[in-house]
């Protein structure tokens, strides 16, 4: 059995019929609840909540702050590589777009670690496109080997790999995982994954359990609102993030609510999702799993990344450049998309600080025996 099975379950299920049927007394009796069942969270992502958004925040802010006490931990990605073989219609590294391509060398992912570990941060997340030619593991491995001299800790942003290979890579010093579905909608997953490995819907679904069973510290996962209706996302980003927490109980599960921003290319089938939308998921998110980790990007503006912080993020990003090279070199790739919010790491420290909360550069270090 997969998650994949329990997607099956709701494949077809009548979300509209169910979210147009919702009433107040509904939203007030689930806030209430100790504990919230599938179909409570469903609730909570309806029209009808919307009106109710100040008081499932109160319940937010109540159990992250239980949880995970007033703490937000950062981090910066660091592009590898943006050579991809895929052909992903929202996605500038989309191998028919025609960017400057680069990948970095040993040498300059040493100069990239030196230029974000003097900002004081001791996490990272390190990206590539999908390319095994280009960026096979053992590529990937004698990379994370470098970075372990500059980094606590060191999570991946990479193309799905075997459950073999999640094991190679954690055995060189990575403990994080960062892997996005995109969308959940099998249908039109099929549709926006023109060509290329990454058309396996399957392969990348199953991807976090594989990194699970090797043993992964932590994952994070979610879905690239924008491309399908933020609801059924959301609703299904949540039952996935549910199916790892109860199954791998000492595995750290994450969430993160990217929404697709400007990139290279052009693609134009985009539901919105307004800002009231994703506060309106990260709320439902956070009483349905309290103890989830919830990531917000550069990809949010300033301005709402400030107002999201006590409402349920325990994650974030700073000082960030989705360019290869963005860090420390000369000859930089194009990026992968468009920061929203630029803000350097000390810029960032000061805002988390401002809101009465603890900015946490280090939670996490490997000890070798």
């Amino acid at each position: 059995m997969s998650f994949y099975s329990e997607y099956l379950k709701y494949k077809n299920f009548q979300f509209n019929k169910f979210l147009e049927n919702i009433t107040s007394s509904d939203i007030f009796r689930i806030i209430n609840k100790d504990k919230i069942d599938e179909y409570d969270f469903l609730t909570l992502l309806s029209n009808e909540a919307e009106k109710y958004l100040e008081e499932m925040a109160q319940k937010a802010h109540q159990l992250t702050v239980q949880n995970f006490g007033k703490t937000i931990l950062l981090y910066t990605p660091l592009y590898l590589s943006n050579f991809c073989v895929n052909r992903c219609s929202y996605c500038g590294f989309n191998i028919e777009n025609k960017i400057k391509r680069k990948k970095l060398t040993f040498e300059e992912i040493e100069e990239e670690a030196k230029a974000i570990s003097s900002t004081g941060l001791r996490h990272v997340l390190i990206l590539t496109g999908e390319s095994r030619k280009e960026t096979p593991v053992s590529y990937i491995v004698d990379a994370v080997k470098i970075l372990k001299k500059y980094f606590d800790s060191i999570s991946i942003e990479i193309y799905p790999l075997k459950e073999d290979e999640y094991r190679e890579v954690i055995k060189a010093g990575v403990d994080g995982l960062t892997i996005y579905q995109e969308v959940y909608d099998e249908d039109i997953y099929d549709k926006v994954h023109i060509a290329g490995p990454k058309k396996n819907y399957r392969f990348r679904l199953n991807a976090p359990e594989r990194a699970c069973k090797a043993r992964m510290r932590n994952i994070s996962i979610g879905a690239l609102l924008g491309l399908n209706d933020w609801r059924k996302e959301a609703f299904l980003t949540g039952l996935h993030a549910k199916y790892l927490q109860d199954k791998y109980s000492d595995v750290e599960i994450s969430v993160s609510l990217p929404r697709i921003r400007p990139h290279i290319g052009v693609y134009e089938d985009i539901y919105p999702v307004s800002d009231k939308n994703l506060v309106q998921i990260m709320l439902a998110l956070r009483l349905f799993l309290p103890r989830i980790g919830i990531t917000i990007s550069t990809r949010e503006n300033q301005k709402l990344r400030d107002n999201l912080i006590p409402l349920g993020v325990t994650k974030t990003s700073a000082g960030v450049s989705t360019e290869v090279g963005g860090h420390s070199s000369k000859t930089k790739s194009d990026s992968q998309f468009e920061i929203s919010d630029k803000r350097s790491v000390i810029e960032m420290k000061k805002a988390i600080l401002s809101r009465g909360y603890q900015p946490v550069f280090k939670d996490w270090m490997q000890i070798d025996y």
